[in-house]
């Protein structure tokens, strides 16, 4: 028995939801207050004046209605504009391990399995909470895990990254399964004051059990990941910020994003990428039932779809977009959507892919047992 299978997830996410016009109000207000402080820098055309955001300029750009964010109240008050965290702190387990293990939890018990039948957790994310020790060892020991844990990152592609490295741990031998946990707390990240970033990100995490199996869940079929090196989207946070002599602002140093060049740059290559990885599968486009995209953008993802399937029409229950409620949930969004929209009949095939800072293009192929 060789098949290696997804078989069972699980979720985490703030309960609380922020909606477009809760995050328009606040925005417009702190742009009215900043351009009312700075009224003369702006005249002397030192700096310039800020513009309001608006419900309908998220909606069209985006494609997004609501999002939950781990700290709404300062998130949104206009003198505060992020969230309230704590450091990290040896005392105390860390904020991602929490909600790693929370999500964990449920994804072992849709899988019916305990911890002592898990070799190992791999944890990706586009947000690392901290250098080290890794924060999947913390979550390794809290739930009693033997074996080994580690962390990675590859930007929007750390979940199907992880998840092809669990297959590969599993088909080498090295285990029978798998723990992977995504946890993305975007919210500290980026830039609340920002128009062109301030609604976009959503805080949530989840988990995945692979293990080698063949009669429950859904075998993966083939994998495939492809990276091309772009600053299209980039976060310049890094520990050389305490020692650097070209110091940055904060502001600066969070989440960037030239999204009309992405847009044109990523949906090809996304679409280009499936195509290959079908054609190489002797699977033609029609045979897929489900895609599972990355939740970046609406439009990017009805375009990559639409290049696949060679066609501008198509049932939107094909790409499910869990983002209008969640928001861009960074390397975490494909699974979002495989967690919630997975009711395929055996036999039906189905693609995750996710798509993001690097470039980087995971693509995995799966089969409902």
């Amino acid at each position: 028995m060789n098949d290696i299978s997804i078989i069972g997830t699980g979720l985490w996410y703030p309960e609380e939801l922020t909606t477009n016009k809760e995050i328009v109000d606040s925005f417009n207000t702190y742009v009215d207050n900043f351009n009312i402080e700075n009224a003369s820098l702006i005249e002397s055309g030192k700096i310039k004046a800020r513009s309001h955001s608006s419900e309908e300029f998220i909606l069209k750009a985006s494609g997004i209605k609501t999002r939950r964010i781990i700290d709404k109240k300062n998130s949104l008050n206009p003198n505060i504009m992020k969230p309230i965290t704590d450091n990290e702190d040896e005392s105390k387990l860390s904020f991602l391990a929490k909600v790693g293990i929370e999500a964990a939890k449920k994804a072992m018990s849709e899988a019916n399995i305990s911890a002592d039948q898990i070799d190992g957790v791999i944890l990706g994310t586009s947000h690392s909470g901290r250098n080290y020790p890794a924060v999947a060892i913390e979550i390794q020991e809290e739930l009693g895990i033997d074996g080994y844990a580690y962390d990675m990152l590859v930007g929007c592609s750390s979940t199907t990254f992880a998840l092809s490295n669990a297959y590969t741990d599993i088909a080498s031998g090295m285990a029978d399964t798998i723990l992977v946990i995504n946890p993305e707390i975007t919210s500290p990240g980026f830039n609340f004051t920002n128009r062109d970033v301030h609604f976009i990100f959503g805080d949530g995490c989840v988990a995945t059990i692979l293990q080698r199996s063949n009669n429950f869940g859904f075998k993966i079929i083939d994998r495939k990941l492809v990276t091309k090196f772009s600053n299209n989207i980039r976060s310049n946070l890094s520990y050389l910020n305490r020692t650097a002599s070209d110091q940055k602002t904060e502001d600066e140093l969070l989440f960037y994003q030239n999204g009309r060049s992405v847009f044109k740059e990523v949906c090809p290559l996304v679409a280009k990428t499936i195509l290959e990885q079908l054609s190489k599968n002797n699977i033609s486009p029609n045979e897929i039932s489900k895609f599972w995209l990355h939740q970046a953008n609406g439009k990017m993802i009805r375009l990559i779809v639409s290049k696949v399937l060679g066609t501008d029409t198509f049932d939107e229950d094909l790409a499910p977009l869990p983002m209008k409620d969640f928001g861009n949930l960074a390397s975490a969004g494909s699974m979002f959507a495989f967690n919630l929209y997975n009711d395929l009949k055996k036999g039906e095939k189905g693609i995750i892919c996710s798509f993001g800072a690097g470039y980087s293009i995971g693509s995995l192929i799966v089969e409902k047992n």
